[in-house]
């Protein structure tokens, strides 16, 4: 099999467990793709930490999960040092915490207070943790996946604009059909029914060495000067809105940092090879614009009196700027 038809292959065992969310498996598989890190923000019960699940299962990684609470502290993520004694002699050794996986699910992760989520920023953006002066490299595959919900407001931390911009991706969920909640209801029936002996073996994890194979691919993907002036006048008119419309200039307060046009052009060309193309099209960029900047988006007082949206702005922007 082929580096494409592999990931494509653990796109469709995640699809057999996790029914009417094709788009978050979709940008699981980018996010992981593309190296980076994601928030995830649904109601309860969206399957949001089944996905996660789901995706460490079929890969050869390890899963680990951060439950957050406010009683969370930093040390509890990141590791701490530990004294241990042997023959009389004592020393200090670094006990790794639960961020050291590959596949990391943080738990509704609001319902920490700052210094906790702050222990997040270096491993997410530099991919290693700082403890007692002592710097330990993260895992080569390393990916996090934070969760929260969108409604319960009372006990949560609000995350801060630093933090929000190292996920490469804000993806909303929301409620599936009515055929994906009745196929939602035979799965965990089937799940929940005795063993007959009948059942097919899972198949062997798709190894780590597929990914980074696939990022090679990516690396690759052309991306002509008419597609990255695309992308970059997309940006540009989130900082400057009033080169285009008096309604976007009211509306947005602070525009997408550097890191969104990154993002943009990782999420874009994995977007692109996952089609199966070498190269990228003004469709790539869209089909990844609202999850890549909806969340690096400060809108103004005027636009939350008025309920507008960060995914309203961005449908604005988008019919505003002229594609190639």
């Amino acid at each position: 099999m082929s580096v494409l038809e592999q990931i494509q292959d653990l796109k469709a065992r995640m699809q057999r467990s996790i029914i009417g969310q094709e788009e978050v498996i979709d940008r699981l598989i980018i996010g992981l793709l593309a190296d980076g890190n994601l928030l995830v923000e649904g109601l309860p019960g969206l399957a949001k930490t089944r996905a996660i699940k789901s995706l460490a299962k079929n890969l050869a990684a390890e899963f680990s999960r951060i439950q957050f609470t406010p009683d969370l502290l930093p040390a509890d993520v990141t590791g701490t040092e530990i004294y241990y004694s042997t023959g009389g002699e004592g020393q200090f050794k670094f006990q790794p915490g639960p961020i050291f996986g590959n596949i990391v699910l943080a738990d509704e992760i609001n319902r920490a207070p700052a210094k906790v989520q702050a222990a997040l920023l270096e491993a997410m953006e530099e991919r290693q943790v700082t403890v007692a002066g002592t710097t330990h490299a993260m895992p080569d595959l390393f990916m996090v996946m934070a969760t929260q919900n969108p409604i319960e407001q009372e006990g949560t931390y609000p995350l801060p604009e630093a933090q929000m911009d190292r996920f490469l991706m804000h993806i909303m969920i929301g409620y599936g059909d009515e055929a994906a909640e009745a196929q939602v209801i035979r799965l965990v029936r089937r799940e929940s029914a005795p063993e007959t002996g009948d059942e097919k073996e899972d198949p062997a994890p798709i190894p780590q060495d597929v990914i980074f194979k696939a990022r090679d691919e990516i690396a690759g993907i052309h991306t002509s000067e008419a597609i990255e002036n695309y992308l970059v006048d997309i940006i540009f008119a989130t900082r400057y809105p009033e080169r285009y419309s008096d309604e976007l200039k009211q509306w947005l307060e602070v525009g997408a940092s550097p890191r969104g046009g990154i993002g943009l052009d990782k999420c874009s060309r994995a977007h692109a090879w996952l089609q199966g193309r070498d190269y990228v099209t003004p469709e790539d960029i869209r089909a990844v614009v609202h999850n890549v900047l909806r969340h690096r988006l400060i809108l103004s007082y005027e636009a939350n009196a008025e309920g507008i949206t960060a995914d309203l702005a961005i449908k604005e922007i988008m019919s505003q700027v002229a594609v190639p």
